[in-house]
């Protein structure tokens, strides 16, 4: 198998990072100005030994720095980023690990680490906003914790085929049916060149009509408004729109530009023609071949400075009544899948969001789905 990994100019050096929090209070340390990117904060974490797993030098950097025994807690891994700072080339193999209440309990009031380091409970908002400056490999990780716990995928339009106006109803039913502040897929999936047209206009016209929601857009709308004769009209608004989270990828999508990436003779070149190059993605994968298409996508556009993957949906999990013919992964297959993945993954398929222990469990960071996820 042909690969496009970004290859390193120097020794690599292999980093577990354990993003520990407890609610939406995340710890930090800081570290020294003599330090490597020192004057800034850092997720707890540390080199991983020659004789190690990645999973093994967590539970220890996370007992050296900072005392906390995380042996027992569920360490869902985020993903494994490349960062060349010039005189070092880093490895971060990240998880994320939630503290219980008795843990949190007995070291939050702790201002310093085991090795002297200040340490700091972040606000996830601040975090977030950048008031807590972070080595620039630490940047994707602050993009994937954006992602929500669930997200929610709306009906397609042939769901309401049977009404007088299919899409007067299902701009109605998502309008009505959609949770408070969601993340929500709009998936539309029009048949005919009539609904295609109209697809734009009804994403604005939900997004307009529920402005609390955050929008995953369809990649090929947000290429297709980007190539239109109000281009900048429509660029203006993706931009601008502060509910606009992301571009999502289908699996046909992403295999397509994997076999064009393959032709080129430079393959680490920004590809302008089918990608949302000014929004992170979420990717749709379904087994081992789109999986590794999508880290080679995802490392491509790190090395290019653009907007990270910052999710892959990965299904089916479970059989679904959408795709009843879909054989299903079962959680062990899925979980081996997932481990796979270079950047967070969402389970999908016939799950609910009661079974968001049970996906994280399997290496889930968020859950996903349709008719489950959808308020009476």
């Amino acid at each position: 198998m042909l690969s496009y990994q970004v290859q390193p100019t120097s020794t690599i050096v292999n980093v577990a990072v354990a993003v520990i929090h407890y609610q939406q209070q995340y710890l930090l340390g800081f570290r020294n100005k003599t330090q490597h990117q020192g004057n800034r904060y850092e997720f707890v974490g540390g080199k991983i030994e020659a004789d190690e797993t990645a999973r093994a030098a967590l539970i220890r950097e996370v007992s050296e720095e900072t005392g906390i025994n995380i042996k027992d807690n569920v360490a869902v891994k985020l993903g494994r980023l490349h960062h060349d700072y010039g005189d070092k080339h880093v490895c971060l193999q990240v998880y994320q690990v939630a503290l219980t209440d008795a843990q949190f309990a007995k070291h939050q009031y702790e201002s310093h680490g085991l090795e002297g380091q200040p340490l700091v409970w972040a606000d996830k908002n601040k975090l977030l906003a950048g008031d807590y400056p972070l080595p620039a490999a630490n940047q994707t990780i602050l993009a994937w914790l954006q992602l929500p716990t669930h997200l929610v995928i709306t009906y397609p339009l042939a769901h309401f085929s049977d009404q007088s106006n299919a899409t007067a109803a299902w701009l109605a039913y998502q309008q009505q049916h959609l949770p408070q502040d969601a993340w929500v897929y709009i998936r539309i999936k029009a048949s005919t060149v009539n609904e295609q047209s109209q697809e734009i206009m009804l994403i604005k016209q939900l997004m307009d009509l529920r402005p609390d929601i955050n929008g995953v857009l369809p990649n090929h709308h947000i290429s297709q408004m980007l190539t239109t004769d109000n281009q900048d009209v429509h660029q203006a608004y993706i931009q601008n729109h502060p509910h606009i989270k992301a571009g999502h990828l289908t699996h046909t999508e992403l295999m397509q530009w994997f076999s064009d990436l393959k032709k080129q003779p430079k393959p680490n070149q920004k590809d302008t023609k089918c990608l949302s190059i000014d929004q992170p993605l979420i990717i749709s994968c379904h087994d081992i071949d789109s999986i590794y298409a999508a880290n080679q996508l995802a490392a491509i556009r790190l090395k290019n400075q653009q907007p990270p993957v910052i999710g892959m949906l990965l299904s089916p999990v479970l059989a679904t009544q959408s795709h009843p013919d879909d054989v299903p992964l079962g959680w062990e297959a899925w979980s081996a899948l997932a481990q796979l993945a270079d950047m967070p993954v969402i389970s999908l398929g016939g799950l609910s969001p009661i079974m968001s222990q049970q996906a994280s469990h399997y290496g889930a960071t968020s859950i996903a789905g349709i008719r489950e996820f959808l308020k009476d």
